[in-house]
């Protein structure tokens, strides 16, 4: 979000249209429109034009009749999420508002100036988000299942594409495979001792009753997702934790204990109990991470330099040292070959292929500038799980951007029909919905021109 679209925002009270068929009015909150048994208030009305406004959306037609009809549509939606018993968890939400805090924070500046700028401290920004984000994401669920059955045919995108110009015809952007081989620089004992004093002490200080677990968590845990909650998990299957983490955490009984000191893939943790049901388990957690120091990663990039001179003089091949060499557990078994999850069809399917933008932006730089077969000298990067590592690239093959065709890029113009039969098919129910739901629009809304037809009886 850029610096002018949060003057937008603050501004945009002020952005109404004396045109507009609707004129903004200094009136006591009203319904103007109600879908089945929801009202529609004309301050909602105007809290999503702030949002639009904020987030840089134009509207294709005028904003006082189509923002009530996009806040209707999605009621329809979420009724029939209701009645279909579509769900999202608490841990999903909370996941999706942490990021979106996390973008705002990275383009305001600093936590400091975003609860300046919203006059609300980072808490209540995260209430604030939790319904509209709720509704958000179980709008988009109900979306998905109405289309989950959708396919096509080769010979029905054979013929979409048969007529059209060639301006219509979409551009592939440039993509490239990518093999990497990765060294973990070694963390001295030291370090490694030191971090364990330092969960021991928290402990103490909690059993003494210092301090709150939750307390202690905020100002000290190392993991961006939880520290801000006071380091608490909401209710979690054991197949989504780290296996090492997940034992310990499965097996504490007491609320009251802290459990011992965990080594996970991320780093070093202790855990407190909040509650078990069923299969799931909801916890705190304090994570820290040992700091790894600069003799340790130049002896890694040292090593990795060796590795790619032996490869470049043909001793094993960058497949090979992947497969045997490399520490990375997600290339290591498909020798070095990164795999990209992409949305597909409504799924999630792997492809080796990557846009530069969906690589990590350390690999992206330094693939950006090499030829095909090319390795790179090494350097350093974090990886998912929050470590340095130090890293040797090696390009496998760039496919430049192009127009799409239909011999190379079929799944590329699948996607597109694909899409277009989806976007029909939820367009003809909400068609069919307004229909068989009773709807009420107020006099003033009545001669709007809506993408859907029925609101108007």
């Amino acid at each position: 979000m850029t610096g002018s679209r949060w003057m937008i925002a603050l501004s945009c009270v002020a952005c109404l249209s004396a045109s507009s068929p609707v004129q903004a009015q200094s009136v006591v909150d009203e319904v103007i429109w109600v879908v089945g048994d929801e009202p529609i208030l004309r301050s909602e009305v105007e809290v999503s034009r702030i949002q639009a406004a904020m987030q840089g959306i134009r509207w294709s037609g005028d904003p006082d009749c189509m923002i009530p009809e996009d806040l209707a549509v999605q009621k329809l939606f979420l009724h029939q999420a209701a009645i279909d018993s579509i769900e999202v968890t608490e841990s999903e939400i909370n996941s999706e508002i942490e990021q979106r805090i996390d973008y705002m924070v990275s383009q305001i500046g600093s936590r400091e100036k975003l609860e300046e700028y919203r006059k609300q401290s980072i808490s209540q920004i995260r209430q604030s988000m939790h319904d509209d984000l709720r509704d958000q994401m179980l709008i988009q669920r109900m979306k998905q299942s109405l289309v989950k059955d959708i396919q096509v045919t080769p010979a029905e995108v054979r013929r979409y594409f048969k007529d059209m110009s060639p301006d219509s015809i979409p551009y592939v952007p440039t993509e490239v495979e990518v093999q990497i081989i990765t060294q973990t620089p070694r963390v001295a004992p030291e370090e490694i001792n030191r971090v364990k004093d330092q969960l021991r002490s928290y402990t103490d200080r909690v059993t003494r009753g210092e301090t709150t677990f939750q307390t202690l968590a905020r100002l000290y845990s190392q993991d961006p997702g939880t520290a801000r909650s006071g380091g608490e998990l909401d209710y979690t299957g054991r197949a989504t934790l780290d296996p090492a983490f997940a034992s310990v955490a499965f097996n504490l009984t007491d609320p009251k204990k802290i459990s011992k000191i965990v080594e996970s893939e991320f780093g070093y943790h202790i855990i407190q109990l909040v509650d078990k049901r069923g299969d799931k388990v909801k916890v705190r957690h304090i994570l820290l991470k040992p700091e790894v120091s600069d003799s340790s990663v130049s002896a890694s990039l040292a090593r990795l330099d060796s590795i790619a001179a032996d490869i470049r003089a043909a001793k094993f091949t960058f497949e090979d040292g992947a497969s045997i060499i490399s520490d990375d557990k997600d290339t290591r078994n498909n020798r070095g070959l990164m795999a990209n999850l992409v949305e597909r069809g409504g799924q999630r399917m792997q492809t080796s292929r990557f846009q530069l933008q969906d690589l990590p932006s350390e690999i992206a730089r330094v693939v950006d500038t090499m030829q095909v077969g090319q390795i790179s000298a090494p350097f350093t990067m974090i990886n998912q799980r929050g470590k340095t590592v130090c890293v040797i690239a090696k390009l496998k093959s760039r496919t430049e951007g192009h127009k799409a065709m239909i011999t190379e890029d079929f799944q590329v113009m699948k996607d597109v029909v694909m899409a277009k039969r989806r976007e029909q098919a939820l367009h003809d129910w909400v068609v069919k919905k307004i229909r068989t739901t009773y709807v009420w629009v107020k006099d003033e809304y009545r001669n709007c021109k809506y993408e859907y037809e029925g609101w108007i009886r």
